[in-house]
């Protein structure tokens, strides 16, 4: 794949992030940091540019799909804009009439895409239903105890936010395109056990504003994801790929072990603290403790490549179910 059709699933991916019309500006100054951060990474100065064009509406599908003359190719692209409009729950309207022009431009027809779409929905619906959309009631800040409820050790908080967070990097190892979908409700599931271990019971609502407070958007971190495996050349449809190329590509990728080890660490001090952090302190301790994340991401990178080898398909929705 050249540099023009990276460019051009860029184009497309971001084309998708924007489709709903919904981000807000925190979101797009995650896109727009994203942007700049992947073309010094990658060399592509006129990434930045291309953020713009999609933002200010100077470019289009048709003319980013035109660039694409490999069949593999504009499956890539379809599949990456189906999960980008996925990532924060159920398309909207507008994000599935994108998605039927992208197919269109993209001369993909429903069997080529049938299956990819079913593996997407699966993962929505799997996701959804493993943490109650709602609940009764939600304890109010202050009355979270400072310590863990009974049966539940600092020392057990610390060992699952690790897991997580070993998973997480395995899943952005994978070549699948699919496989970082599930990064973000794993990321959730996390957030929810913590908050339950003291004493709080989460929606899903809450615990996505929650990441989003800290930091963490959760288009901006799907699209880095992908961002980064495009740009590595990590993304692949063969199962093939050799553990070797999964360690050299993952020095430069997003190290989605340091986002949810932080993440994980961040939602242990602000529910054992009884919930009062400002949105400014949730940011700042989160970019805290990402930089001694990262270095833990190089002491385990031997187990996150273990578990990114033994990963399957029916694993992954079992883990993001909770079974």
């Amino acid at each position: 794949m050249n540099l023009d059709q990276q460019k051009s699933i860029l184009t497309i991916a971001l084309l998708a992030a924007f489709a709903d019309g919904s981000k807000d500006d925190t979101e797009r100054e995650e896109i727009r940091r994203l942007a700049q951060s992947l073309a010094g990474d990658a060399g592509m100065a006129d990434l930045p540019r291309i953020y713009q064009d999609v933002l200010l509406q100077r470019t289009s599908v048709q003319a980013a799909a035109s660039a694409l003359g490999d069949p593999m190719q504009r499956q890539l692209a379809y599949e990456m804009a189906v999960c980008v409009c996925d990532v924060d729950g159920r398309q909207t309207a507008a994000e599935r009439d994108f998605l039927a022009t992208l197919k269109t431009a993209l001369q993909l027809d429903a069997q080529q895409t049938a299956a990819f779409d079913q593996e997407a929905d699966a993962l929505v619906d799997v996701a959804e239903k493993a943490i109650p959309p709602t609940l009764p009631a939600v304890a109010a800040p202050g009355t979270a105890p400072a310590a863990p409820a009974t049966g539940t050790s600092d020392a057990d908080l610390d060992k699952s936010i690790l897991n997580y967070a070993l998973l997480n990097g395995a899943l952005e190892l994978l070549p699948q395109s699919w496989a970082s979908m599930a990064i973000i409700p794993l990321q959730v599931k996390m957030v929810y056990g913590i908050g339950k271990a003291y004493g709080v019971e989460l929606d899903q609502g809450h615990i996505k504003e929650f990441i989003a407070a800290a930091g963490v958007g959760l288009t901006s971190q799907y699209l880095e994801q992908f961002g980064r495996k495009l740009l590595g050349g990590l993304l692949g449809k063969a199962a093939g790929k050799t553990l070797g190329r999964m360690g050299g590509a993952a020095t430069g990728m997003a190290f989605s072990f340091a986002t949810t080890y932080a993440l994980g660490q961040v939602a242990r001090r602000y529910y054992a603290g009884g919930r009062v952090m400002s949105t400014a302190m949730l940011r700042e301790t989160f970019q805290n403790l990402l930089g001694p994340a990262k270095q833990l991401q190089t002491q385990y990178l031997p187990q996150i490549q273990q578990k990114a080898a033994t990963l399957d398909a029916g694993q992954i929705l079992a883990m993001v179910r909770g079974a």
